[in-house]
């Protein structure tokens, strides 16, 4: 929603920006009074003064938090004066730097943007019948959103604030400063096998099913294991744990849950162990390279770890160095009358192999313990 700094409207090359239609949609203006919940005053300009930030920083903000620019339509209401009052009080208040003001900004609008999108999606999916005929299903938004958005906004405040604090707690629990962004971690991708094959075969509902289906799944299962799911792709799912064998379970479970569904197709999973840099819920670095180019070498319905996810295992007593020290470890125990360490996974070396933008690497294949290799 930007202009220059006089308020003129018009941008570098002197073209003034077009104003919103005066003829919008009667119902798309009441459904944004709805749940905007007060009617349009400002131009950007005049939302910017009333705020008492500068044009550019208000642009910036707007632009951060996902909206189109306007020109000098009077589109804008109270709530969007104060989100800027907000924003640049915790700028002036020392509490966060500007850059990291339209980083909070860009997250949150990036984040609400495709929860906004898939929750009007959804709703609207499941009206199958309108409640009274001759009612269209853009008439039968409005009595929709005006049941559901207390609630779902309740809702929201209480999920965020969950996750928040869930958050706070792996902060706390860094072992020092440089920990909170640069943590190590166990990276995994879980990949659907043969799925543009099937974006050939099978039609779009069918296949946006089958899509959401695994992503379901995915989420319930990386959530109920203690991972934390990063980002879905369609055909993939990006997951972290703080630990190899949180990761390890939750890829196995994600194998045999697949493998167990006729509808599913084949998975593949690959995983690394190692520094990670985190940035606005996203994870980056040679770690999450490496998950990545493991999972599209690993063979179908099977999970290969890099060597530092392997000895992170052994570390932890999590699996045994090798079949042979695990036979040996066995009879020592017996011959005590000891139980013998119970593993929970194994581990087989593969074949090394170069790996584009990664040198050579040596995966393992990670499977369940007495399930064999």
């Amino acid at each position: 929603m930007t202009v220059d700094d006089t308020g003129s409207g018009a941008d570098g090359d002197g073209r003034v920006d077009e104003p919103a239609d005066p003829a919008d949609d009667p119902l798309a203006l009441r459904l944004e009074g709805l749940i905007l919940g007060a009617e349009r005053r400002y131009t950007p300009f005049q939302a910017a003064r009333s705020a008492g930030v500068s044009m550019e920083l208000a642009s910036r903000f707007w632009r951060a938090m996902g909206f189109a620019d306007i020109g000098q339509a009077k589109a804008l209401t109270e709530a969007d004066v104060l989100a800027l009052r907000r924003l640049a009080g915790l700028v002036e208040a020392g509490l966060l730097s500007e850059a990291m003001a339209v980083q909070v900004a860009r997250s949150t609008g990036q984040t609400t943007a495709r929860l906004a999108e898939w929750q009007m999606d959804s709703f609207l999916e499941g009206l199958t019948e309108p409640p009274e005929p001759g009612m269209t299903r853009t008439e039968v938004t409005y009595p929709i959103v005006e049941l559901l958005l207390p609630e779902l906004e309740e809702f929201l405040v209480y999920v965020w604030r969950r996750q928040l604090a869930a958050s706070a707690g792996r902060v706390v629990q860094a072992t020092d400063d440089e920990e909170m962004v640069d943590r190590r971690l166990a990276v995994g991708f879980a990949d659907l096998v043969g799925f543009t094959r099937l974006t050939r075969r099978m039609e779009e509902e069918e296949l946006g099913e089958l899509v959401e289906a695994f992503e379901t799944t995915a989420a319930d299962l990386i959530a109920a294991r203690g991972g934390r799911l990063v980002k879905t792709l369609g055909d993939e799912v990006l997951y972290a744990a703080d630990d190899a064998g949180t990761a390890a379970e939750i890829a196995l479970r994600l194998i045999e849950t697949m493998a167990g569904d006729e509808t599913m197709p084949e998975l593949r999973v690959g995983m690394a162990f190692g520094t990670v840099t985190t940035r606005m819920g996203d994870v980056f670095g040679t770690t999450v390279n490496l998950a990545s180019r493991l999972t599209s070498i690993a063979p179908r319905d099977a999970v290969l770890v890099d060597t530092a996810f392997a000895e992170e295992l052994i570390r932890t007593g999590d699996a045994p160095a090798s079949e042979a020290a695990a036979a040996e470890e066995a009879a020592a125990a017996e011959k005590e009358g000891e139980a013998p360490p119970a593993y929970r996974f194994a581990l087989q070396p593969m074949w090394q192999r170069p790996v584009r933008g990664l040198g050579v690497v040596e995966p393992w294949l990670l499977t369940r313990r007495g399930t064999g290799l």
